[in-house]
């Protein structure tokens, strides 16, 4: 009888303990849910200043650089969604995880507004919008076309091209494209800045690539594609269009498409796309061609392109970029996107005509498209210099060689652009002020230049400091400041 009242007891004792064990687990789980529903600047105010910091500079700075832009608040809100919480290898009703029907319906819905966007016909075009950004999705694309060592050729980057079309010194491969594969630059001729089309063919007859990249970082043309083409079949190459900058232009139909001539086509989706930081890489299906004998030869990029992508190269997706880039493509179609890329045309032209009024060499004489590029040589200062007295006055544009350039650290040419700045509303009449800036920003650093017993560019960086004590452009920072913050920004 003592036992079982002792057992009882004991049993109480215990049960008290455990419930009470169960209200503090509560009360800790209650904590950690609080925490993850609490405000960002509730839960980590430096970071929280910091963002608030790069919104201030968004808002009052004048933003050139070609390659940005300023995306949408729908595609922010999706962005910030719960379909990042997911995780979701493979592809469509082929993942390796449960739980992503409406993951599925997401990728669905953004590959279809993919082709959309372009016009493209389903039983002729794939597309995967997997990639993370633009230079993986390239090497994803000759990985899955290419065995090692195998031969590409890409516009040389002094000439305008991008380092991930294998980009390498005549000491060092620099791209690690070039290194795992063979590459060799095509250029622009120096005396017109356009792309020399003769000596592309002859070069591509003598190299016989297995792969002709038409694309580039800045080069301000039209891209011919039918030219390209002709040369990337004369040595049986596939033609990869790379339409990073151009393909929210393309997308509106007010630049020349690419997928009339080319095979594959990669893009990312951040820049004239307006969309979030991704990458999509198109492939044709059906017949490529017909050989000597009249067999049917037929395109096989689907399964090689997505198996490069997963699992050659990725795990799992974004799942949140590809959520939000299917809002930016759906955005494509509106009418209010294509009078936008119209207006990037018109904004980038003013550019063209107020920088060649003051006297300015244009590589290439001009632009076609959404950038241009100032050979500064005659000013007798370099793009570096230019740069980052331009920063310091809040105007953010880039260095950037051009052709016969010897250095791309400290190179003569200066790129900029007319998407991130149209976006908030500027036209003509303000991108030509814009350019006034940038004469009176050239001519401080020529003038600090001047004042210097040192050309290194590490003595320029510290007499110019963080600009304060240089009254030219103190002022010139405060006149940028006001311009800029009279503009819509997102926020």
């Amino acid at each position: 009888m003592f036992a079982r009242v002792a057992k009882r007891k004991l049993y109480q004792v215990a049960t008290r303990h455990i419930a009470k064990n169960h209200v503090c687990q509560r009360a800790c789980m209650a904590t950690d849910v609080s925490t993850l529903t609490a405000k960002l600047h509730d839960v980590d105010p430096e970071i929280y200043n910091i963002i608030e910091l790069e919104k201030k500079r968004q808002r009052e700075s004048i933003v050139l650089i070609p390659s940005e832009n300023f995306t949408s608040r729908a595609v922010m809100d999706a962005l910030g969604s719960v379909m990042q919480n997911k995780y979701s290898e493979g592809y469509p009703g082929a993942r390796y995880y449960g739980g992503n029907e409406y993951i599925d319906m997401a990728e669905r819905l953004c590959q279809k507004r993919a082709l959309d966007a372009f016009g493209l016909d389903p039983q002729k075009w794939g597309v995967n919008v997997q990639a993370l950004s633009g230079a993986p999705a390239n090497l994803y694309v000759y990985t899955a076309i290419m065995k090692p060592h195998d031969r590409l050729m890409g516009l040389d980057l002094p000439h305008g091209g991008h380092l991930s079309h294998g980009f390498q010194t005549d000491t060092k491969k620099i791209s690690a494209v070039s290194v795992f594969f063979e590459s060799m630059p095509y250029r622009v001729d120096e005396r017109t800045g356009l792309i020399d089309f003769d000596m592309l063919q002859k070069t591509a007859t003598l190299f016989r690539p297995k792969v002709l990249i038409a694309g580039a970082s800045a080069y301000a043309r039209n891209w011919d594609y039918a030219k390209m083409k002709k040369v990337a079949s004369s040595v049986n190459a596939y033609l990869i269009a790379d339409i990073a900058h151009l393909s929210g232009l393309i997308a509106a139909g007010v630049l020349p498409h690419p997928f009339d001539h080319a095979d594959i086509v990669t893009t990312t989706t951040h820049k004239s796309l307006r969309g979030p930081r991704g990458a999509m890489i198109f492939y044709r299906k059906g017949l490529r061609s017909v050989d000597k004998k009249g067999k049917e030869i037929m395109y096989d990029l689907e399964t090689p392109i997505n198996q490069s992508v997963f699992p050659g190269f990725q795990g799992g997706p974004h799942n949140h970029t590809i959520t939000a880039l299917a809002v930016a493509l759906k955005q494509t179609k509106h009418s209010s996107f294509v009078e936008y890329q119209k207006q990037v045309l018109k904004n980038a032209k003013a550019m063209e005509e107020a920088f060649a009024k003051m006297g300015y060499v244009i590589v290439s004489g001009g632009t076609d498209t959404h950038l241009l590029l100032l050979d500064l040589r005659l000013q007798s200062i370099d793009g570096a210099r230019v740069e980052r007295i331009l920063e310091l006055a809040n105007i953010a544009a880039n260095k950037n060689t051009v052709p016969g350039d010897k250095s791309a650290l400290i190179p003569f040419g200066l790129r900029m652009g007319s998407p991130a700045m149209t976006t908030r509303g500027l036209v003509e009449s303000d991108f030509t002020r814009l350019c006034a800036f940038i004469d009176r920003g050239i001519s401080i650093a020529k003038d600090v230049s001047r004042g210097l017993p040192s050309t290194k560019f590490k003595d320029f960086k510290e007499a110019v400091g963080d600009g304060s004590m240089i009254k030219e452009l103190t002022d010139l920072k405060k006149e940028v400041t006001e311009f800029a913050s009279a503009f819509p920004a997102i926020e």
